[in-house]
């Protein structure tokens, strides 16, 4: 039988220790951004032209923490906002070509690390394992 609470407590460790090691594996130039950062400049590069109370709402986080993040953002001219073309009311997101660029970089560098160390320390078997755990994932960050 699964230990639940146990396996809840290990995949939160490995998490955060892949998550830093992956920030670590980054250049020099690309560490100064966050990941909640880069994970929301992701967002809008894939959703975009999209508003702070829609980004909040794909990220999981408080609009108050979306709206600290879109200034970080906005100041490194990562993203750019304009009016919304149907309601003059909302402010629309879009990533800068500065911003497109820099998560390229940064997504290349983090999966070129990734790749060569699955490949130097993962079996086929676990690589297989893995991809299934996405799954998994994925169904756990979308849940309700």
């Amino acid at each position: 039988m699964v230990d639940t609470p146990r396996v809840a407590s290990e995949l939160t460790m490995a998490m955060t220790r892949l998550r830093a090691r992956l920030r670590l594996e980054s250049s020099t130039p690309v560490r100064s951004w966050t990941w909640s950062q880069l994970s929301t400049l992701r967002r809008i590069i894939e959703h975009g032209p999209i508003t702070a109370a829609a980004l909040a709402q794909v990220e999981h986080v408080r609009p108050q923490s979306i709206a600290e993040t879109i200034a970080a953002l906005k100041a490194d001219d990562l993203v750019a906002t304009a009016p919304d073309p149907t309601d003059g009311r909302k402010t629309l997101l879009t990533a800068t070509a500065r911003g497109h660029d820099v998560s390229n970089q940064v997504i290349a560098q983090r999966e070129l690390w990734l790749t060569r160390t699955l490949d130097a320390v993962a079996t086929p078997d676990e690589r297989r394992l893995l991809a299934d755990a996405i799954k998994v994932l994925h169904k756990l960050a979308d849940a309700p």
